[in-house]
């Protein structure tokens, strides 16, 4: 079958390989679709800590089960068309008997640990199915949509963290498929008032724009943003920022901008080699400032995001904008680079 591997940084290579073989406990599915995000493209540059051996990319997949194995958990049945988690935690450690499973000390993950979705058959092991990895896709769902409930998950992850609440001025700092989800999700489930969206990339803030319709928009680029958040909000600054973009000074323009009693969502992870901000305290202390970080999401974020998928209140399908076959995934990730689709998905 063909398959998209890391070998190492800067070598990633579409492969003939051979089939996997279903174990006992595991289920195999074919995949339909499996989107790419930034992540994918970091891995592709620079690898990852936890990939040490040559592994098959991809980590938001959906697709339809060809094999149960005779002691696998969730009562699956060939036929079924499931979605399957990405971060895939214990199940035993201290924070997941918290229910704190996005931030599990011993959390996996699929792509990384496993081999993932960027091939025609993929093994989901016995590790997802323990803790309740994999959703049965809703009818009228297509898995191009399901594959986009990873990083839907994500983002409700985070935002359950915020205390939003109805008429809240809201700040997305990233025009890219993960600051649309969070527009449309502060809009569709927390009822928010005004939302600005925030990008340097002229061209991909007006594309997200044209498709989630914040109220506002910012080109970073050319003007200063606290500024003009600043000015938007007649000197109040904003209730919630979420910084869904990979830049310091998007933390620190975010602490800067926030009102009294802000939140602030840290969404996007910095890089590994300048992970570190200059953080005015005095803002947080007597602005009574709330800073979250979000890392990931638990199995229940991945079943809400179907949910509100297959009812209608958050629409996906429009957010993927291009679709390209296994054969060329390495031009899906070019894309991704350029900031030239929304939601790129491969379909193998």
């Amino acid at each position: 079958m063909l398959a998209l591997r890391f070998h190492a940084p800067g070598d990633v290579r579409l492969e003939d390989v051979p089939e996997p073989v279903c174990g006992p406990d595991e289920v195999k599915i074919r995949v339909r679709n499996c989107s790419t995000c930034g992540t994918d493209v970091k891995i592709r540059a620079n690898g990852h800590v936890n990939i040490t051996r040559v592994t098959t990319m991809g980590h938001e997949v959906a697709g339809e089960v060809v094999e149960v194995g005779a002691d696998a958990l969730g009562g699956f049945a060939v036929g079924d068309r499931v979605q399957v988690i990405a971060a895939v935690p214990c199940g035993d450690c201290h924070e997941c008997r918290k229910g704190w499973m996005e931030v599990c000390q011993n959390q996996t993950s699929v792509g990384f640990q496993y081999d993932g979705g960027f091939a025609e058959y993929m093994i989901v092991p016995k590790q997802v199915l323990k803790v309740d990895g994999v959703s049965r896709i809703p009818d009228g769902v297509g898995f191009d949509e399901a594959s986009a409930a990873e990083p839907f998950a994500c983002a409700i992850n985070a935002q359950e963290q915020l205390g939003i609440e109805e008429g809240d001025t809201v700040v997305v700092f990233g025009a890219g498929p993960i600051g649309c989800m969070h527009v449309r999700i502060a809009r569709g489930v927390h009822r928010v008032g005004r939302v600005i969206l925030v990008d340097v990339n002229a061209g991909r803030l007006a594309m997200s724009a044209e498709a989630v319709s914040p109220d506002l928009t910012i080109d970073a680029s050319q003007v200063d943003v606290v500024e003009e958040v600043m000015r938007l909000t007649d000197g109040r600054g904003a209730d919630v920022v979420i910084t869904a973009t990979p830049a310091n000074v998007t933390q620190e323009q975010a602490i800067a901008m926030a009102t009294r009693n802000g939140r602030i969502s840290f969404f996007g992870g910095l890089p590994k080699t300048n992970p570190t901000i200059t953080c005015d305290s005095n803002l947080v202390h007597y602005r009574q400032l709330h800073i979250h970080g979000a890392n990931g999401s638990a199995p229940r974020h991945h079943r809400d995001a179907m949910k509100y998928i297959a009812s209608g209140q958050i629409p996906v399908k429009d957010l993927i904008t291009r679709h390209v076959p296994l054969s060329e995934a390495l031009s899906a990730f070019d894309i991704v680079a350029k900031g030239e689709a929304i939601k790129v998905t491969v379909e193998p």
